[in-house]
């Protein structure tokens, strides 16, 4: 009770102030659902390395975009639109893995009307979790025709595209998607969107380095290793403290670990920690 009183407490203090350094600004930038759901895709697609390089590329990305990237997607046209995305780079990702990505989204669209009609193609409700809704949404969305793009019909395997669509099944803990999903399936809230009518119950903790060192600290998993199963560890964990919204306090947990500098041993940083004494530092300053 006291983690989560606390946990509570930093939402409630903190929690919109914590946008102005993450992805999920961009999404928020936009009035319509449609904007939000492709922004919101892309923009967690590319939500891996430093959040400052990160914001500046989805900057330049968007920037590309001025018709929304729901009407950019939906008409994209490779040998139209591809120029469009020349000289765009973040990290090991171009602008020609962005623009076969688009395509794919596009293809979503028109099989199903949305990403969440797609992806609802694979979901059992009953499920406990969404880690074979997942497992399905990657399987299909990399068995699309891509050829209009890359000129074959599939992506070779080492396509740097294939990085967009990580699976449960192969072990990874997939938390780019994972973290879509916490955007779009939580309720509105002032940070994410409330976009898909999922139950909040049934998604999986975006497990970063962050989360997993936190976690670790504060004893909701032994595991050294990041992955699925970690995953699905820290999430029965976030559980204990909401059952029915277990990734409610996803966002505060992250940013503790980005915004206080936590390193996992004691330092100066324990001092303002909002969970010092929780954890197995047991903060001594």
């Amino acid at each position: 009770m006291e983690l989560k009183e606390t946990l509570d407490q930093v939402l409630a203090s903190r929690g919109r102030d914590f946008l102005a350094n993450d992805p999920l600004d961009f999404p928020r930038r936009y009035a319509s659902a449609a904007d939000r759901e492709i922004a919101a895709f892309v923009s967690a697609a590319l939500a891996y390395g430093r959040v400052a390089i990160i914001r500046n590329n989805l900057r330049d990305l968007f920037r590309r975009m001025p018709e929304g990237p729901a009407a950019f997607v939906r008409n994209f046209d490779p040998s139209r639109d591809l120029s469009r995305l020349e000289g765009f780079r973040h990290r090991f990702n171009s602008g020609a893995d962005v623009g076969c990505l688009c395509f794919m989204l596009r293809g979503m669209i028109e099989e199903a009307g949305s990403l969440e009609g797609f992806f609802r193609l694979g979901d059992d409700p009953a499920a406990a979790d969404i880690g074979d809704a997942l497992n399905s949404f990657c399987r299909r969305a990399l068995a699309l025709d891509v050829s209009a793009v890359v000129g074959r019909r599939h992506l070779p395997p080492d396509s740097t595209v294939r990085y967009f669509m990580p699976r449960p099944e192969a072990g990874s803990a997939c938390k780019r998607l994972c973290m879509f999903l916490r955007w779009v399936c939580r309720p509105d809230d002032g940070i994410d969107l409330g976009l898909w009518t999922i139950a909040p119950a049934r998604l999986v903790v975006p497990l970063d380095t962050h989360i997993a060192r936190i976690s670790r600290l504060l004893g909701f998993t032994s595991r050294r290793s990041p992955g699925w199963k970690m995953a699905l560890e820290v999430t029965e964990a976030l559980r204990g403290l909401d059952a029915a919204d277990p990734l409610r306090y996803d966002f505060a947990l992250s940013h503790l670990g980005i915004s206080e500098g936590c390193t996992g041993k004691e330092g100066r940083w324990c001092v303002e920690c909002a969970v010092r004494g929780m954890c197995e530092i047991k903060g001594k300053l």
